[in-house]
């Protein structure tokens, strides 16, 4: 298997000794397990315990390595496609919020960017030689890494975390819709088989994967840690909106007052993210999103369908019984469910 080139979009100025940083980057690539099956743009290659493209690995390694949290960060985690975008959208718009009248304004940055880009991701965007529509002042990040792959100053910071799961049948599907669609690789969803993407994904060879162990190392912290990990499931997000969205305010440190409440700036919030509110703005229509140099997403793509249950059009009875078993035997004793 061919190494990636050594020129690199990332930034290793911030490291000791970039040289040997990059070095070292080589070194646990060429040694890694790797799996070229299914994925869309990349290869995978196995990095502790769960697969990353090459970029997203040197990214992983360069935030180990350089990200210092500030104190009243916020990082957003999650597993690809259970609902990362809406959780940015939400997140931002609620520390965003300076009155109700802000919400609607056609200057509100959700208007004009789509949410990837008013929230970075931390292993992506910040070590990268990209231009980051950053908002400096609101105190958001975000992150697809593993607990156990978190940069060790973010565990030992009182930064807080927000972590959203999903069911990992829909979680499944809206991945393999999206691996489908993003430039790279020759490939689309037509030419790689739903059949050959879920016998990978129950056998934990996913982005990011194996799904259960991410969910469990974020679950597990968040028991031992709750004033520091709020965790929260996507279905429920769907099915109590306001209740929830007023728990994660409180918990970032962004309540609700009395009055905001009364004058329905909750509402005013969950309308301004609502799926297809988001999905039918120009932004989120027409432009683009650069993941990588190399890997770009028409920012629609991250608008599939939003939906729960959407599994029951795509998976056969035998498809969904052998993925809830083996996440129930993954989940077994946790005190978690998510099938």
């Amino acid at each position: 298997m061919a190494l990636p080139p050594l020129k690199s979009s990332f930034i290793y100025d911030g490291c000791k000794n970039p040289e040997k940083s990059q070095q070292n980057f080589q070194e646990i690539i060429s040694k890694a397990p790797n799996n070229s099956e299914w994925f869309a743009f990349s290869d995978l290659y196995e990095y502790q315990g769960f697969w990353f493209t090459p970029k997203f690995l040197e990214g992983t390694i360069l935030a180990q390595e350089q990200f210092k949290p500030q104190l009243n960060d916020i990082i957003l985690c999650s597993y690809p496609r259970t609902g990362t975008t809406w959780l940015k959208s939400l997140s931002f718009a609620i520390i965003n919020r300076s009155n109700s009248d802000s919400l609607i304004n056609p200057v509100n940055p959700l208007h004009s960017v789509m949410p990837h880009d008013c929230v970075p991701f931390l292993e992506v965007d910040l070590f990268q030689q990209k231009t980051i529509k950053y908002y400096p002042k609101i105190p958001l990040l975000a992150t697809h890494l593993p607990y156990s792959s978190l940069p060790q100053p973010v565990i030992d910071s009182t930064c807080k975390l927000v972590y959203i799961c999903r069911d990992p049948k829909d979680v499944f599907v809206s991945l393999w819709h999206f691996l489908g669609n993003v430039k790279g690789k020759e490939t689309n969803t037509d030419e790689f088989s739903l059949q050959k993407g879920f016998d990978l994904f129950c056998n934990g060879v996913s982005l990011h994967g194996p799904y259960w162990d991410h969910v469990l190392g974020y679950w597990r912290a968040s028991l031992e840690w709750p004033e520091k990990i709020f965790f929260i499931k996507y279905e429920d997000l769907k099915k109590k909106t306001s209740i929830h969205v007023k728990r994660l305010a409180e918990f970032m440190g962004y309540p609700f007052s009395l009055d905001e409440q009364r004058e329905g700036v909750v509402e005013k919030i969950i309308e301004m993210c609502d799926f297809n509110n988001l999905r039918n703005l120009e932004v989120n229509k027409k432009g683009e999103y650069a993941i990588f140099e190399s890997v770009v997403v028409q920012n629609q793509k991250y608008f599939r369908k939003g939906e729960v249950g959407d599994w029951k059009n795509y998976l056969s009875a035998d498809m969904q019984e052998r993925l809830n078993c083996i996440v129930d035997q993954k989940l077994q004793g946790s005190g978690l469910t998510l099938c």
